[in-house]
């Protein structure tokens, strides 16, 4: 199995997120943390926009932005942008959102 224990990981500005989004659900919210293919740890979110102009990411960023109290302007797709499988930038302190977010994954439990 992959090596990637969790989600994130932190950055020299922020933190990155590895992100499984499915569009057009019934529902917008995050269903936890899964493994891909890979082995590689992914959130797991599904949002009830469309992938058509950017709003299924918008979407994903709206959720992700309230779910752990960032700025949507911190949140931005740096990959995948018409995939599934996307890589987010959280923008901030890399200490303090990776304490965040270990204790929001921690929640998720």
């Amino acid at each position: 199995m992959g090596a990637d224990a969790s989600p994130f990981a932190a950055a020299a500005d922020g933190v990155r997120v590895s992100v499984r989004l499915t569009p057009r659900a019934s529902r917008t919210a995050i269903t936890g943390i899964a493994r891909d293919a890979a082995g590689t740890a992914v959130v797991t979110a599904m949002v009830t926009a469309a992938p058509e102009d950017g709003k299924a990411n918008a979407a994903l960023v709206k959720l992700l932005a309230r779910e752990w109290r960032v700025a949507k302007s911190g949140i931005t797709v740096v990959k995948g942008a018409t995939d599934r499988r996307k890589l987010l930038h959280v923008a901030g302190d890399p200490a303090q959102l990776s304490d965040r977010l270990a204790a929001w994954e921690k929640g998720l439990a």
